[in-house]
């Protein structure tokens, strides 16, 4: 079988050439396609379902919420497991699917049976997805570096300008923030106070719901014009929850800030984010999409950023934290390293044991063309180029040329008996 291939491919040979330049053209296409990231992507196939009730403690957040959607959503199909944990103010559940399972087929499926689910928990309690990343996605994160700006500053400036400009990029899956103080008025009540307006904590919390809020009031004609009315009720500073009313005593409206009094603090924090012990920053983690090139969406990341640079306060600057990329950059650098290394090599042992250079430019031109179709295997496979799959390009090289150092010794070693046999009868004859 071997040497019929064989006999077709030398009387075929320049479709031979052919076949191999279409595959090198078409592997170098499949390289710049495939997906490269520094680790091999390992992680399960899942979606996580995550929910806050701020305040509440682990064992409420586990019988009211925790239970109550890990029970509805065991009938998903083709779910092998689902594991969930309850910490304080959160719920995170997360649902394993087989292997083969489309993420975004499991995903519906998930938020289909949330629809449902919805009805067994406390009011004003909404369950959400996580990102559609994976536990190798947090591929970049970035700090601020701004002496002159306190972390609550820097803390909304990262979330509604920073976050949504970066979240624009395309593989992006999530920014998530961290560090700082996220800002919020705080009402510091008096309980004496309350007691003596005969005022409730409770309608001290819904009348300050009720006044942070635009209401519209229908339309109003006059002459050839119509004017439409709305009330603007959106708190924009402390003097308008100060101002908010609560109730009446003998016809004297009660504010806010009679019965305590009005802060700017930052929300409960369960940790801080510190660089090199210098001190507390705040910044953002950039989480890939699931199955997209790490490479390239870091790249784009940092474009992206070079134009939010622009808009930025007066001395605030990107500082980068984690960078993966470069983790990237040197898997590649080596690959492309062996490589020539390799072909060196295997060039001069040819030329000195053959001295032969068409020997040796026939074995040569196997690395590259064997390394071009492995991308083509891994597009078809879906897997993506990392330091795993490199390495093992890189020391299979060897063992891509050594067909070709065999077949061509053992050729040269037909072609000598072939030849010394032709010679034998005719230096007989003139003797």
């Amino acid at each position: 079988m071997v040497q019929k291939i064989i006999e077709l491919s030398l009387r075929n040979r320049y479709i031979v050439l052919l076949v191999a330049a279409g595959l090198l053209v078409w592997g170098i296409s499949a390289v710049s396609k495939n997906p490269i990231d520094a680790i091999p992507d390992l992680s399960e196939n899942q979606v996580i379902v995550y929910t806050e009730w701020m305040g509440r403690g682990p064992q409420i957040i586990e019988d009211q919420i925790t239970y109550p959607l890990v029970s509805n959503l065991q009938g998903v199909p083709r779910v092998s497991n689902i594991r969930a944990t309850s910490m304080f103010g959160m719920s995170f559940i997360y649902i394993i699917f087989e292997d083969d399972v489309d993420i975004y087929w499991a995903r519906t499926r998930v938020l289909e049976r949330l629809n449902y689910a919805q009805r067994l928990l406390p009011e004003d309690v909404t369950p959400a997805l996580g990102p559609d990343g994976t536990g190798v996605g947090h591929i970049f994160w970035y700090h601020f570096k701004a002496p002159r700006m306190d972390l609550g500053e820097q803390r909304a400036l990262q979330d509604w300008y920073v976050k949504f400009a970066l979240q624009t990029v395309p593989g992006v899956a999530e920014v998530a923030s961290f560090g700082g103080f996220e800002k919020q008025y705080q009402i510091v009540v008096d309980p004496v106070k309350l007691q003596y307006y005969n005022i409730s904590l409770m309608d001290v919390m819904n009348k300050v719901r009720a006044n942070n809020n635009d209401v519209g009031g229908s339309k109003f004609e006059m002459t050839d014009m119509a004017y439409i009315i709305r009330g603007l009720g959106y708190i924009k500073n402390k003097e308008d929850v100060e101002n908010i009313a609560l109730s009446s005593n003998n016809g004297i409206p009660v504010r806010v800030r009679d019965i305590g009094s009005v802060q700017m603090g930052g929300d409960l924090r369960l940790g801080i984010f510190d660089v090199d012990g210098e001190g507390e920053v705040v910044g953002g983690i950039v989480v890939m999409r699931y199955g997209e090139n790490a490479d390239k969406v870091i790249n784009d990341v940092k474009t992206k950023m070079k134009e939010v640079e622009k808009g930025l306060p007066a001395g605030v600057t990107f500082e980068t934290s984690y960078d993966r990329s470069t983790l990237i950059e040197a898997a590649i650098d080596n690959i492309k390293f062996k490589l020539i290394e390799e072909i060196i090599a295997v060039a001069l042992i040819v030329i000195i044991f053959l001295f032969h250079w068409r020997s040796a430019l026939s074995i040569i031109i196997q690395i590259p063309i064997t390394i071009a179709i492995s991308f083509i295997l891994l597009n078809a496979f879906g897997l993506s180029s990392n330091i795993m799959s490199l390495t093992g390009i890189a020391l299979a090289i060897g063992v891509i040329v050594d067909n070709g150092i065999i077949m061509s010794e053992n050729a040269y070693r037909n072609l000598s008996v072939w030849q010394n046999q032709n010679k034998s009868p005719k230096n007989s004859d003139e003797k």
